[in-house]
């Protein structure tokens, strides 16, 4: 599913907000700025030197003058390489710095979306926009944005200069600007969405690359390499020929604003050179005039190509914004109050709850309410609810109807913060980081020490496997810990869990991939590790082996909440838990 697409902010807008993000670096802007002006400058006095030469000096024999005029053009020159370096230096440094900061905003809103956005969004499409359509707008900023107000300046000051020395020939000179302008304006309201559309299928393209990287031990298992090459081979055919698109509708634009140019130059030079024979125009009037004339045209061939770009900024840049002005569903209430103890007593009433864009509830009127110590496992038929249930106590979503309450307090009065760094949780998938064991295990609690980390491993029967392997506790695990069986990587990230300060801990089918004997030790070694500090515990499970031992286990059914009780009472009482048993005990396990 891609991002969703706003219609109602039009793409130049949202370019505006770009250059609004220039006040935050005004030295650096008004650098560039003022550099490019004063280039204008330099380029402006130039042909005024060779005018002045020619009719001052070649033509009255006056070397004095031309000796002068050299000199002028010498130093014309030095200054436009040193405002050129300046203009050049200053937008570079600006657009960096603009784009860091940008870079940082996203990334930090990434860390703030809820999970419903992340369960929405395609995570190729974040990664293009972080990279991708960001670089859009840092090359907009460096070259582009400089190379239009240069443009602009330059037409508006050679205008006047070319209407005080002849505004007849000014006049025919003039006609190209309405012109090109109306055609640049006619090509960016036709092709704005054909560069979005380019950003978006590199997003598609860089999405196939990212699950192949991902899933390349799947496809060589399943010998799929040719299949997969041929989808991304068409998807980088569709990419290729929608750039093909832009290369067209800029062939069927700018050539003509080049066919308009050239003919000006001929009417100058013919109109110029007749008055020129009646004496109406001076032979260096008409060189400085010609000269004007290419400067004229410079910039609006520099805009002319800046025009694509621009596009492509403007596209990048609503893609971008899309992103930072994404609502975050799950945020601090007004009042929000820090959690700061917890007694252990965790109250569901009425809970209902249907995940964004789903058609049908995930929960329906749950209700229990926990004990202070109390270990609750909580069972089930795959998608009867069981993962939603912990999902909410940390507000990873929040209720669509009732209230979850812990010591009688709604989690959504706390602040979110305060919340989670009271609750633990381990993933149904693991997800572990480049670096070594050790700091992965102390990812959430950075100060931990060694004594800390081993203590934390032992318990998630992981400390034996660690100290087997050379480095130790500094062994460097892959990305995304290649090199390490699923139960070691599970193991580890339980180990990460049990080193936090928490109150609440959720282990969310954690030991699926480890053998019913680990998982049992770890069973063990958490039902010690609870005797000995206060804390409530959610464990959800697909083996009834692994939670027999619980003090209460929920079984879910379809989203409901269909029994509660020991393993003997339910043992007792509930056909479904009898069908569970017998199913794990048989040839057909029913549960993933």
């Amino acid at each position: 599913m891609q991002l969703s697409q706003p219609q109602a902010t039009p793409s130049l807008r949202q370019l505006q907000r770009v250059l609004g993000s220039l006040r935050a670096h005004p030295w650096l802007s008004l650098g560039a700025l003022g550099s490019a002006l004063l280039l204008v400058v330099a380029y402006a006095a130039t042909p005024q030197l060779f005018r002045w030469a020619i009719d001052r000096g070649i033509t009255e024999g006056n070397l004095t003058v031309v000796l002068q005029s050299a000199a002028g053009l010498v130093i014309a020159a030095l200054a436009r390489g040193l405002f050129n370096f300046g203009q050049s230096f200053c937008a570079e440094a600006m657009s960096q710095s603009v784009v860091y900061d940008l870079r940082n905003r996203i990334f930090s809103k990434i860390q703030t979306l809820s999970f419903s956005y992340h369960d929405q969004a395609q995570t190729s499409q974040l990664l293009t926009r972080v990279t991708s359509d960001i670089e859009q707008i840092r090359t907009f900023l460096s070259t582009s944005l400089i190379q239009v107000i240069s443009g602009v300046v330059t037409l508006v000051a050679i205008a006047a200069i070319l209407l005080v020395m002849n505004w007849r020939l000014a006049l025919i000179s003039l006609t190209v600007v309405p012109l090109a302008g109306w055609l640049m304006a006619r090509f960016f309201s036709q092709n704005n969405r054909l560069f979005r559309q380019v950003q978006e299928q590199l997003s598609d393209l860089n999405g196939v690359l990212q699950e192949n990287l991902l899933g390349v031990r799947v496809v060589k298992a399943f010998v799929r390499g040719p299949v997969e090459t041929e989808r991304y081979t068409r998807l980088n055919g569709e990419l290729v020929a929608t750039n093909m698109k832009t290369i067209r509708a800029i062939r069927n634009t700018f050539p003509f604003i080049f066919l308009v140019s050239n003919l000006v130059i001929v009417a100058v030079v013919g109109y110029g050179g007749a008055a020129v024979i009646d004496q109406r125009f001076s032979v260096g009037e008409l060189v400085a005039f010609n000269a004007y004339l290419l400067l004229i045209l410079q910039p609006i061939l520099l805009i002319g190509f800046a025009a694509p770009a621009i596009a492509q900024a403007a596209s990048s840049a609503e893609r971008v914004y899309e992103v930072l002005d994404a609502a975050v569903e799950i945020r601090d209430r007004p009042q929000a109050i820090p959690f700061t103890s917890c007694g252990g007593r965790i109250t569901f009433e009425n809970v209902s709850f249907r995940y964004p864009g789903a058609t049908a509830p995930a929960l329906c009127e749950i209700s229990f309410e926990t004990k202070p110590n109390e270990l609750i496992a909580i069972l089930g038929m795959t998608g009867s609810g069981k993962s939603s249930v912990t999902n909410l106590i940390p507000r990873f979503y929040d209720v669509t109807a009732g209230a979850v309450r812990i010591d009688g307090c709604d989690v959504r009065d706390f602040t979110l913060e305060s919340l989670r760094s009271h609750i633990s949780t381990v993933f149904q998938e693991t997800t572990l980081f480049s670096g070594t064991i050790f700091s992965n295990i102390t990812y959430a609690k950075a100060e931990a020490t060694l004594d800390q980390v081993v203590a934390a491993a032992k318990a998630a029967q992981i400390h034996n496997f660690v100290m087997t392997l050379p480095e130790g506790y500094d062994t460097l695990v892959g990305e995304r810990g290649v090199g390490l069986s699923g139960g070691q990587k599970q193991r580890i990230a339980i180990a990460r869990t049990l080193l936090t300060d928490y109150s609440i801990l959720i282990l969310d089918d954690s030991t699926s991939a480890v053998d019913a004997q680990t998982a049992a030790q770890i069973q063990a070694a958490l039902d010690d590790l609870m005797r000995r500090r206060t804390c409530t515990a959610f464990v959800v499970a697909q083996r009834i082996s692994t939670v027999r031992t619980a003090d209460r286990i929920l079984l879910m059914d379809k989203g409901r909440l269909v029994a509660q009780g020991t393993h003997e009472h339910l043992m007792a009482t509930s056909p479904l838990y009898g069908a569970i048993l017998e199913s794990q005990v048989g040839t057909a396990p029913v549960l993933t």
